[in-house]
């Protein structure tokens, strides 16, 4: 059956809709292949997972696509950050997302302190390039809890008002978060959202987003500061090239 479509007031402008390049990882080989495959389906902007591959090469094909770099995924905590900033403004993305950390630092409040600390001082040397940190989250940081709250929301308030989220709204849902609300909680601090559907369940594939029970519409509604929607499916029931397909078209009503 197909999925029920959104909403008209919900469809997003395609302007706004990106892809993580993760989904595509096992086709990534053929850089360019892939980056042609994704404007013909009508996407605009990608999200790449590692930066210092070539990132010269990758922008001259993205730019001779007509496709920009909404953000980027890369361990800025770490001893390369100066590289993977120096790589980010190669590629022409003003933003770097921290894909994650070990689980025991959102544990308790004190692993949060270290965590804002440690983000923080990475928002202040990119800043100093005109870009920005954010973190992106996976199920833990909602599983674990601290003072009676989600984990990723106490991080939230410890965080300098420069550090963004990206909220994986499929993961947070795993999590255990009601999604929609989060959002709702969070407020502008998330600027990014990752879009994905599947029957939430962490040991299932997913699917393209419409084809699970992810409440996509509410979740669109409820991100008012979102700048850009970015598609990822970490493993898919079907061929992933269709699956970012069928995603962006439900997202968009663009016509297939």
């Amino acid at each position: 059956m197909p999925p029920t479509p959104l909403p008209p007031d919900r469809l997003l402008d395609p302007s706004t809709v990106a892809v993580q390049l993760y989904s595509l990882r096992e086709r990534m080989a053929d850089r360019d292949a892939v980056l042609a495959d994704l404007a013909a389906i009508g996407y605009r902007a990608v999200e790449p997972y590692d930066v210092l591959a070539d990132p010269a090469g990758f922008r001259a094909t993205a730019d001779s696509l007509g496709i920009t770099v909404c953000s980027a995924h890369a361990p800025a905590l770490g001893d390369k950050r100066k590289e993977l900033l120096d790589a980010a403004g190669v590629l022409g993305c003003d933003t770097v997302i921290v894909p994650g950390v070990p689980a025991e630092r959102f544990a308790s409040r004190e692993g949060l302190e270290g965590l804002a600390a440690d983000l923080n001082a990475a928002a202040a040397e990119a800043a100093v390039r005109g870009m920005r940190i954010g973190y992106h989250n996976h199920g833990f940081e909602l599983e674990n809890t601290v003072d009676g709250r989600h984990s990723l929301e106490v991080l939230a308030e410890l965080l300098d008002p420069g550090v963004l989220l990206e909220v994986d709204t499929y993961w947070a849902q795993v999590g255990g978060a009601d999604v929609p609300a989060l959002l709702g909680r969070l407020g502008d601090r998330v600027r990014y959202l990752h879009v994905k559907d599947g029957p939430v369940e962490p040991a299932s594939p997913m699917t393209a987003v419409g084809g699970g029970v992810m409440p996509v519409a509410e979740i669109l509604a409820a991100g008012t500061a979102v700048e850009w929607r970015v598609v990822e499916l970490d493993e898919c029931a079907t061929d992933m090239t269709e699956a970012v397909r069928d995603s962006f078209h439900y997202l968009t009503g663009a016509a297939k």
